[in-house]
């Protein structure tokens, strides 16, 4: 929850006005390279790039596979970790190691920028790994602000019918110390079984709920598992039900600017952290400690889908539109895939659900980011999308680079591609991230 009004005009209302909740459902992203780990992402979306300050929600897990995500960039932001089970190791280029555990907050200021990995490892109480990973953008005021490190365990206090841990702002008389730049709120409720909470809110506040666990309902509307509820301004109360007879889990959250793109890719060009490098990531049991590779560049803070604007989209050479290809999935619907300047689209019985984004580098054609609609899950259109656009890319005389993690998942069952593609280089890297922005 957040507000950044520095007078906001008084509203009188009842807890009978209650605004239609709108519902952003996430979308499965592949985080972490060549082991990603599939997230659920509802923020940032096309529809809503912000509530107040919460610029980016991962939500993972329960999770069996590892997260080892590599040393990669941030700036202009604060990014949160939350977990509820299992253990994650953050390390970066200020010299911070720290663990985060469940009920625990490690909450990193980027300011002018910084470098972090971070990588799970094995938990003393086991558990699965499930968690949520929380940006918040910084004021302009403040996105040059210095490096900084937080961790806080938030004591558990009682709501009728319901747990809350307060990790930020303040909520029914807890308040985090952990400082933020914007007015805001960040916790975790866990409602009983057919539980139901009325919370008391700032009526110019604008408010997002997020499902973990359980059914709930915002309002009238009902939130699956990773659905993001959406609760404009003009509520005093903030309705919470869990419409389940098993314990249900929500976290609430509460205008700042984001940093631009294109300030990212300054940053990797001009402040690479050459005379601090960032250390060593964990590699867990019976692995050793080793360097990872920089990634410059990755998860810069956008407005929108990391998907929608990359910065190299607009350096794609002026490849005319090719026509399409026509087959069908693995439910018998028919699909076209389209080539287009500087990505591929896969559509089901003409409605465009995923594409494959790249840009042309020389004789190579250097593959970003791939995605298709969770909701069309299941039915092998990314492996559809992705044979298309090697092939029409071996048509075409150019060479693969699969810097898109799910490329690379394709290429390793298709040997017959291996003649056309070549390694991700640090130098491939640096270059998709220095093209410039639309």
């Amino acid at each position: 929850m957040s507000n950044l009004e520095a007078a906001p005009a008084e509203i009188a209302c009842s807890a009978a006005q209650v605004p239609a909740a709108a519902v952003l459902h996430p979308r499965v992203v592949l985080l972490g390279g060549p082991r990603a780990i599939r997230v659920q992402r509802t923020l940032p979306q096309r529809q809503r790039s912000l509530i107040g300050a919460w610029c980016f929600i991962d939500h993972y897990g329960p999770e069996s596979e590892r997260m080892d995500v590599p040393p990669h960039p941030h700036t202009g932001l604060q990014t949160a970790s939350w977990l509820f089970s299992g253990e994650v190791e953050h390390r970066d280029s200020a010299g911070v190691q720290a663990v985060v555990r469940p009920g625990e907050l490690n909450l990193m200021t980027a300011g002018a920028g910084i470098c972090h990995s971070e990588v799970s490892i094995e938990s003393p109480q086991g558990g699965l790994l499930h968690g949520v990973q929380l940006w918040l953008a910084l004021p302009d005021s403040d996105r040059d602000t210095g490096r900084d490190f937080a961790h806080h365990v938030p004591a558990p206090i009682s709501l009728p019918g319901a747990v809350a841990r307060v990790f930020l702002g303040e909520l029914a008389g807890s308040r985090s110390p952990v400082r933020t730049f914007t007015p805001l709120l960040g916790a975790q409720i866990d409602l009983d079984g057919n539980a139901r909470l009325d919370i008391d809110i700032d009526t110019a506040f604008e408010h997002g709920v997020l499902c973990d666990s359980g059914t709930v309902h915002l309002g009238g509307t009902a939130l699956a598992v990773a659905d993001l509820g959406y609760q404009s301004p003009g509520s005093c109360v903030l309705h919470l039900r869990n419409v389940g007879d098993q314990p249900a889990r929500a976290g609430a959250r509460r205008r700042a600017v984001h940093r631009r793109a294109a300030d990212v890719v300054e940053l990797c060009r001009t402040n690479p952290r050459r005379d601090r490098p960032l250390p060593p990531a964990l590699g867990g049991r019976r692995r050793p400690l080793r360097r990872r590779r920089r990634i410059p560049g990755l998860n810069h803070p956008v407005a929108c889908p990391a998907a929608a604007h990359h910065p190299a989209a607009a350096s794609a050479d002026t490849t005319k539109e090719r026509g399409a290809h026509v087959t069908a999935d693995k439910t018998g619907a028919s699909t076209t895939v389209t080539a287009e300047k500087g990505r591929y689209t896969i559509a089901v019985e003409g409605e465009v659900v995923g594409h494959a984004l790249y840009a042309d580098r020389d004789n190579q054609r250097v593959f970003y980011h791939t995605e298709v609609e969770p909701r069309f899950g299941g039915r092998g259109l990314a492996t559809i999308l992705v044979e298309q656009a090697l092939n029409e890319t071996r048509d075409e005389g150019k060479r693969v680079v699969p810097v898109c993690s799910m490329i690379g998942t394709v290429l390793k069952k298709h040997p017959e591609f291996d003649d056309i593609t070549d390694p991700v280089t640090p130098e491939v890297e640096r270059w998709v991230m220095a093209q410039p922005g639309d």
